[in-house]
């Protein structure tokens, strides 16, 4: 997969694609339907498959202060569409600049002029331009007359609801990883770079992987079971893990991370880069009256962890 961080597409291979157009925090089954139509117009027109998306998120540029809310930072998203099968990853820098763009002039100069797209697959409630003023409905008449085609298409349901970021982030904040999965289409996953921590799990016993949760929408806090993909070097694969997420109460911690304890591995991994999948929660997280007490508790997760993973079997692999 390509990734062009600009709305120029100088290349000449970059221009012409079929492409879903949003914000695709999450890459959830709603976001796939557009994608897939934007593939189903890309092969009967024998074009490259793009999705066209913002970095930062506009959120974060119109409310900086605003608690974290992403589902996902600019590296898993990019990974997940990597797995999904597409060709270019159009990443535009979003901006006031970006923002100030009337609706015909963000069709015209970045989608015509600076992309040179061909299609178009937006859902019914993507709105776009200076103060959200264009609508789905508005793209397709922009498109008729800037030479692109606009697909709309519907939202997908689950449930008898329309699949959200918001109700995956409700599914996650009360420690349902199950039910935020099958809104998604696969597991939730946390991404990004091994850190150094205080090391304090490896005299436990247990040394841990520990990712950042910085700008992340945090599920809640607890142990999980939990599938850890190494993404490159010499320790790539996938292993069964089990994980802390939060701010270690028994250690008085502030910063809230990921720690993850990957079973039968040996060999370090700091500044690699892991992908994390959250698939079953365990437990809340707890203070513990000594440290045995916690080495206690954390011998009946790696237990509860391995027994979880293994009734999700081959389902878990396979996202």
């Amino acid at each position: 997969m390509r990734l062009l961080r600009s709305p120029v597409a100088d290349d000449p291979a970059l221009r012409g694609a079929a492409v879903a157009l949003g914000n695709f925090d999450g890459v959830h089954l709603g976001h796939r339907a557009l994608i897939e139509r934007a593939r189903a117009v890309a092969r009967a027109a024998g074009r490259p498959l793009g999705v066209v998306t913002f970095e930062p998120h506009p959120r974060q540029v119109f409310a900086p202060d605003a608690p974290p809310f992403r589902l996902m930072n600019a590296e898993a998203r990019a990974n997940r569409m990597a797995r999904l099968g597409v060709d270019i990853l159009y990443e535009i820098p979003f901006d006031t600049a970006l923002a100030s763009l009337s609706p015909a002039a963000f069709a015209g100069e970045v989608l015509a002029r600076g992309l040179g797209v061909h299609h178009v697959a937006v859902g019914p409630d993507f709105r776009f331009g200076h103060g959200r003023a264009g609508t789905a409905e508005g793209l397709a008449a922009l498109g008729r007359a800037e030479g692109f085609g606009v697909t709309v298409i519907d939202l997908v349901d689950a449930g008898g609801r329309a699949i959200s970021s918001t109700l995956i982030r409700v599914a996650l904040s009360e420690g349902r990883p199950e039910e935020a999965a099958r809104m998604l289409g696969h597991w939730h996953r946390i991404e990004g770079e091994v850190l150094h921590g205080d090391k304090r799990g490896r005299a436990l016993g247990f040394p841990t992987a520990n990712l950042s949760l910085a700008g992340l929408h945090p599920p809640r806090f607890g142990v999980y079971a939990v599938r850890v993909d190494v993404l490159g070097g010499r320790h790539r694969g996938r292993h069964d893990a089990v994980a802390s997420l939060g701010v270690r109460p028994m250690f008085a911690g502030e910063e809230a991370r990921l720690e993850s304890f990957l079973f039968d591995f040996a060999g370090d991994l700091y500044g690699s880069h892991l992908s994390v999948a959250l698939v079953a929660f365990l437990r809340p997280e707890a203070r513990f009256d000594s440290v045995a007490a916690l080495v206690a508790a954390m011998h009946e997760d790696c237990a509860r962890a391995r027994a979880a993973l293994a009734a999700h079997g081959a389902a878990a692999d396979a996202r």
